[in-house]
């Protein structure tokens, strides 16, 4: 049987992570799994460097973790790249937990060691027993099919070529090659999830199944390989519901009701756009329920609207009334850009109803840009004076209830002159003497 060794540099030549000439930065914390990595890659001719963070959490203990990692770079000539962060005050400015805000800080800071320095690829030391740790958080927390793959390997710029090899295996190669290494006193408590998981329940599990970690282990692969499958089914699920309009999507209740299995293709549909599993049920009545009825997430609403569930952005908070003190101007509300010019009359008139030309001469400074609201009326063009109320003409337009709340009213001494995106108001139309024309036109912020 292959020692550690070995198999990691048949697993490394294998899995072709990085081209021989470039380097890569190695994640060491002075522990003994980041020490026997060090040792194997350095044992192994691969040029490396090593980050080393203190976060500042164990007073003395962190001081000689450093020491122990700077040490032994410098008895080898490798590149030592060092930072120390004021952990616990950051965890209060952003309001997260040690562990998160650790974890964000270390990984922020090796990226821009990479980048800096040119190291291709950062290395870190997961390795088998992490895996398993992971999967069975997720699984206990509730999981999709991509809490299944566990740890993945390689994940952007971030390796994990010890996720083949046991705790055991690196604990036997530390003490075989006596490397010194600094045990973490925080990592013999249960303060973690990830601790306590370690040290009670993947030891209950291994008191019946000896070879717990490895059979998992191989099961995390074949999960991965499924998950290939699963999510090119759930793309071609995506192509067949999905129907794209403008910044929103369609999903046509129809079809999607002689889905199977509905509530995966449903959590699956949704998920990008911050939807969570507990929140199907809730989406899924929406497919019996009347227009207007919706579901939201941090950032977007699914709404039944007539034969679709359409998912939108949630509304930007933006005043409801804007003055538009004179023209040329550009305002922002919601979604949109309202620019306001002055022109001479044109030829022709263009048929776009993102785009309002009105007679000058019928135009009083200060105008106001509002927020459609029931009661409102005007006169349609093309209606011969005919007066209407705007939510009939929303509704005679059929335009999505989502979309209505972006509606605004370009206001002139309290007559409407625009319902943006629908018409301009008679009392305001370009007319044969019209010499001079405002126009408004309407486009989507960004775009």
């Amino acid at each position: 049987m292959m020692n550690l060794l070995q198999q990691f540099r048949e697993h490394w030549v294998t899995k072709r992570y990085v081209l021989p000439d470039q380097r890569v930065l190695l994640a060491v914390s002075g522990g003994a799994d980041s020490m026997a990595m060090a040792d194997i890659f350095l044992k192994s001719g691969i040029a490396f460097g090593v980050a080393h963070c203190n976060f500042g959490l164990r007073g003395e203990a962190s001081v000689l973790d450093e020491q122990l990692v700077a040490g032994w770079c410098e008895v080898n000539n490798i590149p030592f790249h060092r930072a120390r962060f004021e952990t616990k005050s950051k965890s209060e400015e952003w309001k997260k937990g040690i562990q998160e805000t650790a974890r964000i800080l270390r990984y922020e800071w090796f990226e821009v060691v990479r980048k800096e320095r040119g190291y291709a690829k950062i290395v870190t030391a997961h390795h088998a027993n992490d895996n398993v740790e992971t999967l069975l958080i997720n699984l206990l927390k509730g999981t999709g099919m991509s809490g299944l793959h566990g740890i993945l390997p390689e994940n952007g710029n971030i390796l994990r070529p010890l996720l083949f090899a046991t705790k055991e295996l690196l604990e036997a190669y530390v003490t075989e090659h006596a490397i010194a290494y600094r045990e973490d006193e925080s990592n013999d408590t249960d303060d973690y999830l990830r601790n306590a998981v370690r040290h009670n329940i993947v030891p209950a599990i291994q008191q019946w199944f000896p070879n717990a970690v490895v059979n998992v282990n191989e099961s995390i692969a074949r999960f991965g390989q499924a998950e290939v499958l699963y999510r090119k089914a759930i793309a071609q699920e995506r192509k067949k519901l999905m129907q794209k309009r403008g910044n929103d999507y369609y999903i046509p209740v129809l079809k999607l009701q002689h889905r199977e299995p509905l509530a995966t293709i449903m959590y699956e549909l949704l998920y990008p756009f911050g939807f969570s599993s507990s929140q199907v049920p809730h989406v899924l009545s929406l497919l019996s329920a009347e227009s207007g009825r919706y579901v939201s997430s941090a950032s977007h609403r699914v709404i039944r609207n007539r034969d679709f569930l359409v998912v939108t952005t949630v509304p930007a908070d933006t005043a409801d009334l804007i003055i538009v003190e004179a023209a040329p101007c550009t305002v922002h509300a919601g979604k949109y850009h309202f620019s306001f010019s002055l022109q001479a009359k044109p030829a022709k008139i263009p048929a776009d109803p993102n785009m309002a030309y009105l007679d000058m001469s019928t135009i009083t400074f200060p105008l106001i840009l509002r927020k459609w609201k029931m009661g409102d009326y005007f006169y349609p063009f093309g209606m011969k004076m005919k007066m209407k109320k705007v939510s009939r003409l929303l509704i005679d337009e059929k335009v999505p209830i989502h979309e209505k709340e972006d509606i605004r009213i370009v206001e002139c001494g309290k007559r409407i002159a625009w319902v943006s995106g629908i018409r301009p108001d008679e009392r305001f139309r370009v007319k044969e003497t019209t010499e001079q024309v405002l126009v408004v036109k309407r486009t989507l912020a960004g775009g």
